[in-house]
Protein backbone atom coordinates (compact mmCIF):
# COMPACT_ATOMS: atom_id res chain seq x y z
CA UNK A 1 0.00 0.00 0.00
CA UNK A 2 2.90 2.27 0.44
CA UNK A 3 6.23 2.85 -0.35
CA UNK A 4 7.41 3.98 3.01
CA UNK A 5 9.60 1.74 5.21
CA UNK A 6 7.45 0.42 8.19
CA UNK A 7 10.65 -0.92 9.59
CA UNK A 8 12.65 -0.14 12.14
CA UNK A 9 14.62 2.87 10.98
CA UNK A 10 18.42 2.27 11.71
CA UNK A 11 20.62 3.31 14.35
CA UNK A 12 19.67 3.11 18.25
CA UNK A 13 15.90 2.75 19.27
CA UNK A 14 14.14 5.73 19.56
CA UNK A 15 13.31 6.94 23.21
CA UNK A 16 10.11 8.09 23.87
CA UNK A 17 9.41 9.31 27.52
CA UNK A 18 5.84 8.46 28.85
CA UNK A 19 3.93 10.68 31.48
CA UNK A 20 0.93 9.22 33.78
CA UNK A 21 -1.25 6.41 35.04
CA UNK A 22 0.29 3.43 36.61
CA UNK A 23 -1.94 0.84 38.10
CA UNK A 24 -2.27 -2.78 39.35
CA UNK A 25 -5.59 -4.04 37.18
CA UNK A 26 -7.21 -7.25 38.57
CA UNK A 27 -9.00 -8.30 35.08
CA UNK A 28 -12.30 -11.09 35.06
CA UNK A 29 -13.33 -12.70 31.89
CA UNK A 30 -17.12 -13.11 31.82
CA UNK A 31 -19.72 -13.85 29.36
CA UNK A 32 -21.70 -10.84 29.93
CA UNK A 33 -21.62 -7.78 32.09
CA UNK A 34 -24.00 -7.29 34.71
CA UNK A 35 -27.05 -5.55 34.27
CA UNK A 36 -27.60 -5.40 38.17
CA UNK A 37 -27.19 -6.47 41.31
CA UNK A 38 -25.75 -10.00 42.21
CA UNK A 39 -22.98 -12.29 41.73
CA UNK A 40 -20.96 -13.28 38.86
CA UNK A 41 -18.45 -15.99 38.03
CA UNK A 42 -15.47 -15.19 35.73
CA UNK A 43 -13.75 -17.78 33.64
CA UNK A 44 -10.19 -16.43 33.72
CA UNK A 45 -8.51 -13.87 35.63
CA UNK A 46 -5.23 -11.77 34.90
CA UNK A 47 -3.52 -8.94 37.46
CA UNK A 48 -1.31 -7.03 35.62
CA UNK A 49 -0.03 -3.61 35.80
CA UNK A 50 -1.06 -1.29 33.20
CA UNK A 51 -2.59 2.88 33.12
CA UNK A 52 -2.79 4.78 29.98
CA UNK A 53 1.07 5.98 29.92
CA UNK A 54 1.74 2.45 31.06
CA UNK A 55 0.61 0.60 28.19
CA UNK A 56 1.73 3.08 25.57
CA UNK A 57 5.22 2.58 26.95
CA UNK A 58 4.74 -1.49 26.72
CA UNK A 59 2.97 -1.42 23.21
CA UNK A 60 6.42 1.15 22.34
CA UNK A 61 8.57 -1.47 23.81
CA UNK A 62 7.14 -4.04 21.77
CA UNK A 63 7.11 -1.97 18.38
CA UNK A 64 10.96 -1.83 18.65
CA UNK A 65 11.14 1.62 20.77
CA UNK A 66 12.82 2.25 24.19
CA UNK A 67 10.15 3.65 26.65
CA UNK A 68 10.48 4.96 29.79
CA UNK A 69 7.66 5.92 32.55
CA UNK A 70 7.45 8.69 34.89
CA UNK A 71 4.30 7.46 37.33
CA UNK A 72 3.71 7.32 40.81
CA UNK A 73 2.57 4.38 42.95
CA UNK A 74 2.09 3.94 46.95
CA UNK A 75 4.88 2.32 49.39
CA UNK A 76 3.16 -0.59 49.46
CA UNK A 77 2.81 -4.15 47.98
CA UNK A 78 1.04 -3.07 45.16
CA UNK A 79 3.47 -0.62 44.20
CA UNK A 80 6.18 -2.49 44.40
CA UNK A 81 4.27 -5.15 42.37
CA UNK A 82 2.93 -2.48 39.59
CA UNK A 83 7.36 -1.48 39.29
CA UNK A 84 8.47 -5.36 39.00
CA UNK A 85 5.65 -6.05 36.28
CA UNK A 86 6.42 -2.82 34.38
CA UNK A 87 10.64 -3.22 34.75
CA UNK A 88 10.27 -6.90 33.44
CA UNK A 89 8.04 -5.81 30.70
CA UNK A 90 11.25 -3.58 28.82
CA UNK A 91 10.09 0.10 30.15
CA UNK A 92 12.52 2.19 31.97
CA UNK A 93 11.03 2.65 35.46
CA UNK A 94 13.83 4.17 37.48
CA UNK A 95 12.30 7.46 37.69
CA UNK A 96 9.07 6.28 38.94
CA UNK A 97 8.21 7.55 42.66
CA UNK A 98 7.19 5.92 45.72
CA UNK A 99 5.17 7.54 47.75
CA UNK A 100 4.71 7.67 51.48
CA UNK A 101 1.15 7.55 52.93
CA UNK A 102 -0.29 7.52 49.74
CA UNK A 103 -1.91 4.60 48.04
CA UNK A 104 -0.86 2.52 44.63
CA UNK A 105 -3.75 2.64 42.29
CA UNK A 106 -5.43 -0.53 41.63
CA UNK A 107 -8.50 -1.56 39.25
CA UNK A 108 -10.97 -4.34 38.66
CA UNK A 109 -12.22 -4.91 35.37
CA UNK A 110 -14.52 -7.01 33.96
CA UNK A 111 -14.73 -8.16 30.06
CA UNK A 112 -17.24 -9.80 28.29
CA UNK A 113 -17.00 -12.03 25.38
CA UNK A 114 -17.73 -9.34 22.92
CA UNK A 115 -14.48 -7.20 24.51
CA UNK A 116 -16.71 -4.83 26.28
CA UNK A 117 -15.58 -4.14 29.49
CA UNK A 118 -16.82 -2.56 32.67
CA UNK A 119 -14.10 -0.83 34.48
CA UNK A 120 -14.09 0.24 38.81
CA UNK A 121 -10.56 2.23 39.43
CA UNK A 122 -9.39 3.97 42.48
CA UNK A 123 -6.56 6.55 42.16
CA UNK A 124 -5.52 8.12 45.67
CA UNK A 125 -5.52 12.14 45.07
CA UNK A 126 -1.96 11.95 47.63
CA UNK A 127 -0.10 10.51 44.59
CA UNK A 128 0.13 13.06 42.30
CA UNK A 129 1.01 15.56 45.45
CA UNK A 130 4.61 15.64 44.27
CA UNK A 131 5.43 17.07 41.13
CA UNK A 132 9.46 17.34 40.33
CA UNK A 133 11.09 20.00 38.45
CA UNK A 134 11.21 19.51 34.51
CA UNK A 135 14.35 20.89 32.13
CA UNK A 136 14.28 20.89 28.75
CA UNK A 137 17.95 19.63 28.84
CA UNK A 138 16.58 16.65 30.62
CA UNK A 139 13.65 16.09 28.18
CA UNK A 140 16.12 16.37 24.97
CA UNK A 141 17.33 13.27 25.60
CA UNK A 142 14.21 12.08 24.55
CA UNK A 143 12.76 11.64 20.75
CA UNK A 144 9.40 12.46 21.86
CA UNK A 145 7.21 12.87 25.23
CA UNK A 146 3.39 10.95 25.67
CA UNK A 147 1.60 12.39 28.88
CA UNK A 148 -2.05 11.24 29.72
CA UNK A 149 -4.26 13.45 31.86
CA UNK A 150 -3.78 11.11 35.21
CA UNK A 151 -0.91 13.46 36.28
CA UNK A 152 -1.41 16.78 34.88
CA UNK A 153 0.76 18.86 36.79
CA UNK A 154 3.42 16.89 35.90
CA UNK A 155 2.19 16.09 32.55
CA UNK A 156 2.32 20.04 31.97
CA UNK A 157 5.53 20.35 32.82
CA UNK A 158 6.59 17.64 30.65
CA UNK A 159 4.77 19.22 27.63
CA UNK A 160 5.84 22.48 28.26
CA UNK A 161 9.98 21.32 28.48
CA UNK A 162 9.45 18.89 25.66
CA UNK A 163 8.24 22.00 23.55
CA UNK A 164 11.31 24.01 24.75
CA UNK A 165 13.91 21.22 23.49
CA UNK A 166 11.74 20.95 20.34
CA UNK A 167 10.62 17.60 20.57
CA UNK A 168 7.31 16.04 19.94
CA UNK A 169 4.98 16.53 22.76
CA UNK A 170 1.89 14.51 22.53
CA UNK A 171 -0.99 14.52 24.41
CA UNK A 172 -3.66 11.60 25.39
CA UNK A 173 -6.87 13.83 25.55
CA UNK A 174 -9.16 10.79 27.49
CA UNK A 175 -11.49 12.08 29.40
CA UNK A 176 -10.51 14.19 32.60
CA UNK A 177 -11.19 16.20 34.91
CA UNK A 178 -13.04 19.75 34.57
CA UNK A 179 -10.20 22.07 33.03
CA UNK A 180 -7.42 19.52 32.53
CA UNK A 181 -7.65 19.23 28.56
CA UNK A 182 -8.28 23.27 28.57
CA UNK A 183 -4.72 23.32 30.41
CA UNK A 184 -2.66 20.68 28.79
CA UNK A 185 -3.93 21.04 25.25
CA UNK A 186 -1.47 24.61 24.84
CA UNK A 187 0.86 22.86 25.73
CA UNK A 188 1.33 19.79 23.40
CA UNK A 189 2.38 19.40 19.45
CA UNK A 190 -0.28 16.43 19.05
CA UNK A 191 -3.67 15.76 20.74
CA UNK A 192 -5.25 12.37 20.19
CA UNK A 193 -8.52 12.88 21.31
CA UNK A 194 -10.72 9.67 22.57
CA UNK A 195 -14.24 10.16 20.92
CA UNK A 196 -15.97 10.71 24.52
CA UNK A 197 -13.65 13.22 25.31
CA UNK A 198 -13.98 14.97 21.79
CA UNK A 199 -17.46 14.94 22.42
CA UNK A 200 -17.22 16.43 25.37
CA UNK A 201 -15.47 19.43 24.69
CA UNK A 202 -16.77 19.87 21.44
CA UNK A 203 -20.60 19.66 22.61
CA UNK A 204 -21.18 17.48 19.57
CA UNK A 205 -21.72 13.96 18.51
CA UNK A 206 -20.52 14.43 14.96
CA UNK A 207 -17.48 13.10 14.69
CA UNK A 208 -16.41 15.23 12.13
CA UNK A 209 -17.69 18.44 13.41
CA UNK A 210 -16.12 17.48 16.50
CA UNK A 211 -12.72 17.40 14.80
CA UNK A 212 -13.10 20.26 12.73
CA UNK A 213 -13.82 22.35 16.27
CA UNK A 214 -11.23 21.10 18.30
CA UNK A 215 -8.86 22.81 15.65
CA UNK A 216 -10.21 25.42 15.58
CA UNK A 217 -9.86 25.09 19.46
CA UNK A 218 -6.51 24.31 19.36
CA UNK A 219 -5.13 25.62 16.06
CA UNK A 220 -1.55 24.79 16.95
CA UNK A 221 -1.67 21.35 17.33
CA UNK A 222 -1.74 18.30 15.46
CA UNK A 223 -5.61 16.96 16.60
CA UNK A 224 -7.52 13.40 16.04
CA UNK A 225 -10.06 11.73 17.61
CA UNK A 226 -10.14 8.15 17.84
CA UNK A 227 -13.37 5.98 17.52
CA UNK A 228 -12.97 2.24 18.13
CA UNK A 229 -14.77 0.40 15.58
CA UNK A 230 -15.26 3.40 13.39
CA UNK A 231 -11.92 4.01 13.20
CA UNK A 232 -10.22 7.55 13.66
CA UNK A 233 -10.34 11.24 11.95
CA UNK A 234 -7.65 14.09 12.16
CA UNK A 235 -7.25 17.38 10.50
CA UNK A 236 -4.90 17.47 7.64
CA UNK A 237 -2.93 20.51 8.01
CA UNK A 238 -1.57 20.49 4.61
CA UNK A 239 -4.47 20.57 2.55
CA UNK A 240 -6.65 21.62 5.44
CA UNK A 241 -9.16 18.31 4.98
CA UNK A 242 -10.47 16.27 7.62
CA UNK A 243 -8.92 12.62 6.84
CA UNK A 244 -11.15 9.39 7.97
CA UNK A 245 -9.27 6.26 8.47
CA UNK A 246 -11.43 2.68 8.61
CA UNK A 247 -10.31 0.95 11.40
CA UNK A 248 -9.31 -2.70 10.62
CA UNK A 249 -11.75 -5.69 11.00
CA UNK A 250 -10.59 -8.25 13.60
CA UNK A 251 -12.27 -10.56 15.69
CA UNK A 252 -12.82 -8.47 19.26
CA UNK A 253 -11.90 -10.42 22.53
CA UNK A 254 -10.73 -7.27 24.38
CA UNK A 255 -10.34 -3.61 23.75
CA UNK A 256 -9.21 -2.90 27.13
CA UNK A 257 -6.32 -0.70 26.90
CA UNK A 258 -6.47 -0.53 22.66
CA UNK A 259 -6.11 3.29 23.02
CA UNK A 260 -2.94 3.06 24.53
CA UNK A 261 -1.64 0.86 22.64
CA UNK A 262 -2.57 3.35 19.69
CA UNK A 263 -1.31 6.08 21.25
CA UNK A 264 2.14 4.47 22.27
CA UNK A 265 2.44 3.22 18.44
CA UNK A 266 1.37 6.81 17.24
CA UNK A 267 4.14 8.56 19.97
CA UNK A 268 6.82 6.03 18.28
CA UNK A 269 5.78 6.71 14.83
CA UNK A 270 6.21 10.62 15.22
CA UNK A 271 9.83 10.06 17.05
CA UNK A 272 10.70 8.05 14.27
CA UNK A 273 10.00 10.47 11.90
CA UNK A 274 6.85 8.69 9.96
CA UNK A 275 4.61 11.03 7.97
CA UNK A 276 1.19 11.66 9.73
CA UNK A 277 -0.81 9.31 6.91
CA UNK A 278 1.52 6.25 7.81
CA UNK A 279 1.43 7.09 11.63
CA UNK A 280 -1.87 6.19 12.05
CA UNK A 281 -1.98 3.38 9.32
CA UNK A 282 0.82 1.94 12.24
CA UNK A 283 -1.10 3.22 15.03
CA UNK A 284 -4.38 1.94 13.71
CA UNK A 285 -3.29 -1.47 13.29
CA UNK A 286 -1.39 -1.57 16.20
CA UNK A 287 -4.32 -1.15 18.41
CA UNK A 288 -6.81 -3.43 16.03
CA UNK A 289 -4.42 -6.35 16.63
CA UNK A 290 -4.42 -5.72 20.82
CA UNK A 291 -8.24 -6.28 20.76
CA UNK A 292 -7.87 -10.22 19.19
CA UNK A 293 -5.78 -10.63 22.92
CA UNK A 294 -7.33 -11.10 25.98
CA UNK A 295 -5.32 -9.77 29.03
CA UNK A 296 -5.28 -5.80 28.15
CA UNK A 297 -1.72 -4.09 27.31
CA UNK A 298 0.10 -7.61 27.08
CA UNK A 299 -2.02 -8.08 24.14
CA UNK A 300 0.28 -5.47 22.38
CA UNK A 301 1.72 -6.76 18.93
CA UNK A 302 5.52 -6.86 18.14
CA UNK A 303 6.71 -4.66 15.35
CA UNK A 304 6.75 -7.64 12.91
CA UNK A 305 3.19 -8.57 13.64
CA UNK A 306 2.06 -4.43 12.67
CA UNK A 307 4.04 -4.69 9.89
CA UNK A 308 2.70 -7.92 8.77
CA UNK A 309 -0.70 -7.63 8.59
CA UNK A 310 -0.45 -3.98 7.00
CA UNK A 311 0.71 -5.35 4.08
CA UNK A 312 -2.53 -7.12 3.74
CA UNK A 313 -4.51 -4.21 4.60
CA UNK A 314 -6.68 -3.39 1.13
CA UNK A 315 -8.84 -0.58 3.14
CA UNK A 316 -5.80 1.00 4.45
CA UNK A 317 -5.90 4.16 3.06
CA UNK A 318 -7.74 7.84 4.77
CA UNK A 319 -10.64 9.21 2.68
CA UNK A 320 -11.64 12.70 2.75
CA UNK A 321 -14.16 12.73 6.38
CA UNK A 322 -16.70 14.71 3.68
CA UNK A 323 -17.58 11.68 1.47
CA UNK A 324 -18.25 9.51 3.86
CA UNK A 325 -22.04 9.26 5.99
CA UNK A 326 -21.13 8.53 9.78
CA UNK A 327 -23.86 7.19 12.19
CA UNK A 328 -24.15 9.59 15.23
Amino acid sequence: MTSFSLDRPPGPARRVLCVGAAVLDTLFRVRTLPAGQGKILPYEMLQVAEGMASSAAYAIVRLGGAASLWGAVGNDAAGERIIADLGKSGIVTSDMLRIDGARSAISTILIDDQGERLIVPFYDARLHDTVRPVSAQEISAFDAVLVDVRWPKLALRTLIAAREAGKPAILDGDVAGEGVIEMLAPAASHIIFSQPAAERLAGTADLVESVGLLKRKFEHAFISVTAGETGSLWFDDPSGDIRHLAAPKVRTVDTLAAGDIFHGAFALAIAEGLPIEETMRFSSMAAALKCRVFGGRTGAPTRAEVCDALRDWNLGVSRKASEIAFDS
